[in-house]
């Protein structure tokens, strides 16, 4: 039986909710800039290096080589205990990356990946978060 493909929304795919704090660390993708502007509460840009604030939702990263995926441990301190950090990276012929490479560099950064999203015709994005074992107690 072959896969069934997703007509879900890009965006509901990723989980960019209205209430959503997204930063974008060189993700260079206009349509999708302009999508997650039209819903998300927040949008910021990451320049090269650039720490996001705290709380973030949502982090969607770009990623071609391994080296790139250390940033992998600053990005995990700004996002909240339920956020995510989305590697965006080359799929098919073009890819630099291979899935382990994320999944061990997000393993050595205190995170689990639990999720993988076609991004594109030419990107896939996987998603990485705090496991709940490590995450605070919600209250309230």
């Amino acid at each position: 039986m072959p896969d069934q493909v997703s007509t879900r929304p890009l965006l509901d795919k990723l989980g960019v909710r209205p209430d959503s704090r997204v930063a974008i660390a060189g993700v260079d993708d206009r349509a999708f800039r302009l999508l997650v502007e039209g819903r998300a509460a927040e949008v910021i840009d990451l320049a090269p290096g650039q720490q996001p604030p705290d709380g973030m939702d949502l982090i969607f990263l770009a990623a071609d080589s391994v080296d790139e995926l250390a940033r992998l441990g600053v990005l995990r301190s700004a996002i909240v205990p339920d956020g995510a950090i989305w590697v965006v990276s080359r799929k098919g012929r073009e890819a630099t990356l291979r899935d382990v490479d994320v999944i061990d560099a997000a393993i050595s950064m205190g995170l689990v990946d639990n999720k993988v999203v076609s991004f594109s015709p030419t990107h896939t994005a996987l998603r990485s978060v705090i496991p709940r074992a490590l995450r605070p107690p919600r209250t309230g």
